[in-house]
């Protein structure tokens, strides 16, 4: 099977069990995606597939098929950070880390879904991903800074 993962062709010959977050781990090295709780409950392996957020640990890859896949890799490929992953540092949004990928790539979409209206907003679009070290509030106001951000610089400041 062939799939585009962060702007680069991949061809992969696959168990039709096999899942995406395994296939990228397992076959292309991808280390950044995390196997948390391996049943789709925690969020630590969100990625997003055709810009929109997936559980890889639930996504089988054959269904990715001539798709585009992003890793949290795939947000810093010229090794510059992402505006998220800015964010998360200056807002220091992790503690153990574990969770930061799904977390940050959970967050990437949110915003580019416009779902961060508000911090309640956010809290409910991020429901998804888990953080054992409940650094949720600090995660908000990551995102928030993000969306601030844009908001400034679609108003033109």
């Amino acid at each position: 099977m062939a799939l585009r993962v962060n702007d680069s062709d991949a061809r992969l010959s696959l168990d039709s069990r096999e899942t995406l977050l395994d296939a990228l781990r397992d076959q292309l090295g991808l280390q950044g995606t995390k196997k948390g709780c391996d049943q789709g409950a925690c969020g630590a392996c969100t990625v997003l597939l055709d810009g929109k957020r997936v559980l890889s640990c639930l996504t089988l890859a054959a269904q990715c098929d001539g798709r585009e896949v992003t890793t949290v890799e795939g947000l810093a490929p010229d090794g510059d950070m992402h505006p998220v992953q800015e964010a998360f540092v200056r807002h220091d949004a992790f503690q153990c880390g574990y969770c930061t990928p799904g977390q940050i790539m959970s967050a990437v979409a949110l915003l580019k879904e416009g779902r961060a209206g508000s911090d309640e907003e956010i809290r409910e679009f991020m429901s998804g991903n888990l953080c054992r070290c409940a650094a949720y509030p600090n995660i908000v106001a990551a995102i928030r800074d993000v969306a601030g951000q844009e908001e400034s610089h679609d108003a033109g400041l």
